[in-house]
């Protein structure tokens, strides 16, 4: 139960963090669209940073449904975990888009209508948490004192260096489908996203262990 509070909590406040700080640039951003994904940068470094620092000694700070998976394909934790903790990220994550909802006045019950498909977008999804990924993986393995750091300003970075601005989270992906603001995402367009970072993780996932074939 600690651990399933922990990432209820983290991924809560995660992903308020990048649905609310989108809402708020949106306001105030006069049309400046590099400005809004700014703001979502700034404002997501920071709390991943945080989070990572305060509940990863809790939980390991997962937050995502692919860093789970990940995990137990490397025989890191259980699948029963697992799966619990897939329920409460995605839980969390549609708890949050409510709240942000709320904050700002908007309707509760939302469905995204920003259209995100292509091929460029999808792969753009899959580099985006190939090296995610690889991030929580090699940090993990060479500097696991710098895994909060490394996590947040890898994807700080890959906001913007990436054509799908780093989703990088299943869960996150749904619930960004639940907002119609600067963030969200037709909910069409969400199963190729998540696709894309299945089939991302997975990669990172074998790299590492062709890179370090001993476990």
């Amino acid at each position: 139960m600690r651990n399933l509070w922990a990432e209820a909590v983290g991924t809560g406040f995660l992903f308020m963090t990048v649905i609310g700080s989108g809402m708020l640039a949106e306001a105030n951003m006069a049309g400046n669209v590099l400005l809004g994904v700014l703001a979502v940068t700034a404002a997501t470094v920071m709390m991943l940073q945080l989070l990572v620092t305060m509940l990863g000694p809790v939980s390991g700070a997962q937050f995502n449904p692919v860093v789970s998976l990940v995990l137990s394909l490397r025989g890191n934790q259980g699948w029963r975990l697992t799966l619990a903790m897939v329920a409460v990220q995605v839980a969390a994550g549609v708890a949050a888009v409510v709240a942000v909802h709320a904050m700002f006045g908007q309707p509760l019950v939302q469905v995204g209508t920003t259209a995100r498909g292509g091929y460029g977008l999808m792969l753009g999804e899959f580099i985006a948490t190939f090296g995610l990924i690889l991030t929580v993986l090699l940090t993990g393995r060479h500097a696991p004192h710098a895994g909060a750091t490394s996590v947040a300003l890898y994807i700080g970075a890959a906001i913007l260096f990436t054509s799908s601005t780093c989703f990088a989270n299943p869960a996150i992906t749904i619930a960004r489908a639940l907002t119609d603001s600067f963030t969200g995402i037709a909910p069409a367009d969400a199963p190729g996203f998540i696709a894309a970072q299945l089939a991302g993780g997975l990669a990172a996932h074998w790299l590492e262990r062709v890179l370090y074939p001993a476990g």
